[in-house]
């Protein structure tokens, strides 16, 4: 078992920059790929990037490219995702999660509670 608490959400506004963590305990954090997701209200849950199990490959949803940047710290059994040119439609729960398999196909299997990101106009 592998548990996932997200940290650092919050509000910020258009344009702004947010960084936000993701501490795992449980069984060695680094044999998994670490990803995040996203679910705005009303909407399915989205997938916003991964990074492998050692950090070697990262794979970004579309509208992550150039703005989000995902790290890992398998010392520190830590997750981040340091989000840049925020967007009213960035407004979104962001989850992370653990899996195995390759980084382009990995099955989620652990989940976060989720932290609140909130963009202002």
């Amino acid at each position: 078992q592998v548990q996932l608490v997200e940290s650092g959400g919050g509000l910020v506004q258009a344009g702004g920059s947010l960084r936000v963590s993701c501490a795992a305990s449980g069984r060695s954090f680094s044999i998994y790929n670490m990803g995040w997701f996203r679910q705005a209200p009303g909407k399915d849950r989205e997938f916003v990037v991964a990074i492998s199990w050692n950090g070697g490959s990262t794979y970004y949803g579309d509208f992550a490219k150039g703005r989000f940047t995902i790290s890992r710290d398998n010392g520190r059994s830590t997750v981040s995702l340091q989000m840049n040119s925020l967007k009213p439609e960035d407004t979104a729960v962001y989850y992370c999660a653990a899996g195995g398999g390759s980084v382009t196909n990995i099955q989620w299997d652990y989940w976060g509670q989720g932290t609140q990101v909130t963009v202002s106009s």
